[in-house]
């Protein structure tokens, strides 16, 4: 089978993708937005072929206009690589698609349901065309896949409800395992989105006794930024580099409103690290059990289950522990054998019809 991976979430695309070539299919990667850098080039290439679209992230603009050329662009890329299945990131990408073979969709996030969980709004005129173009990707998919039951859950609250629509944990790739660790407190995310909680985190790093580093962009492409006054901010690092950081930290912290998923609490679970979560419905799914709670707006709550872990080693040790249990139940081989199980599905559904 050839599996044609189209997306931005490149972290998800390529661990994935990767895997699937292992057990023996062609892979080609279509990406959008931003483009990669070099070594994220050269590592996709080693197993992949790779091609970079014009038309932006469906997130990333305003205008609905911009989006015109990407039938014709995934058409171009169908006609020169001929695909048995096209595997979408985002559903609107898979609006207004007309191909001759089936596709899926991976609703990874989205405007609609991140404007949901984070203000409690529905979408405005100015993002309708969103949720339509959303809407007509989902209905035309073969199968629909989101990376947790919660999240499958908002998109159904948000569209009503979806047909063939399945739910597959993401998988990380096991990490460097901490051994000295040091006394200090790490969050990973794109701090300039307010899903990601940035204010109730800079809150409770001024009354913390370990210092609280964050990795990852304050500034958003379009201008967003985060304000991190008491918190020490490392910057956008290097996958690898972000990896080591976590295997150091002493605690990882996500104050996250909104995760589909929560890719960067697996991966410092696998690294042994304990784990203090916003009280989302996303984190008690995957990490109950594992992990320390607190409620997502208040600062206070926060600082009380840092504080907690960093007076007692053992306690640190234990969540550790319970941390890397639970994270090895999310590994990539099970991840890519229930995507392939979908892709046959999907596969036969139009062979059959």
């Amino acid at each position: 089978m050839t599996t044609d991976a189209i997306g931005g979430v490149w972290c998800y695309s390529l661990d994935l993708a990767r895997e699937l070539a292992a057990g023996g299919d062609s892979i080609m990667l279509a990406g959008l937005g931003p483009r990669p850098s070099a070594e994220q080039v050269r590592e996709a290439q080693s197993f992949a072929t790779l091609a970079w679209l014009e038309t932006p992230l469906d997130w990333m603009t305003r205008v609905e206009s911009a989006l015109d050329r990407f039938p014709d662009e995934l058409q171009a890329l169908a006609t020169a690589f001929a695909p048995d299945l096209v595997h979408f990131n985002a559903p609107a990408q898979a609006a207004r698609i007309h191909l001759p073979c089936p596709f899926v969709v991976v609703s990874h996030s989205c405007v609609v349901t991140w404007l949901h969980a984070v203000r409690s709004q529905v979408v405005g005129a100015d993002w309708a065309w969103q949720k339509d173009r959303n809407r007509a990707g989902f209905d035309g998919a073969r199968a629909v896949v989101a990376p947790s039951q919660s999240h499958a859950a908002m998109l159904e609250a948000c569209y009503g409800p979806i047909a063939r629509l399945s739910v597959v944990h993401n998988g990380a790739l096991p990490g460097p395992v901490g051994s000295n660790r040091e006394s200090f407190v790490l969050a990973a995310a794109r701090w300039w989105d307010e899903g990601k909680n940035a204010k109730v985190l800079d809150a409770a790093a001024a009354i913390t006794e370990w210092p609280v580093y964050t990795a990852g962009p304050l500034m958003g492409t379009n201008g967003q930024r985060a304000c991190l006054d008491h918190c020490v901010s490392l910057g956008p690092l290097g996958h690898a580099e972000a990896r080591r950081l976590m295997a150091r930290a002493g605690i990882f912290v996500s104050p996250s409103i909104y995760e589909p998923f929560g890719l960067a609490a697996l991966e410092a679970a696998l690294s042994g690290t304990p784990l203090v979560l916003a009280d989302i419905a996303t984190y008690r799914e995957i990490w109950e059990g594992a992990a320390m709670f607190f409620d997502k707006h208040d600062p206070y709550a926060l600082a009380q289950c840092i504080s907690r872990l960093a007076r007692d080693a053992d306690l640190r040790r234990q969540f550790g522990r319970r941390a890397t249990r639970r994270a090895r139940q999310f590994s990539l081989p099970a991840q890519a054998a229930a995507m392939r199980e979908i892709y046959d599905q999907a596969a036969m559904a139009v062979a059959g019809h």
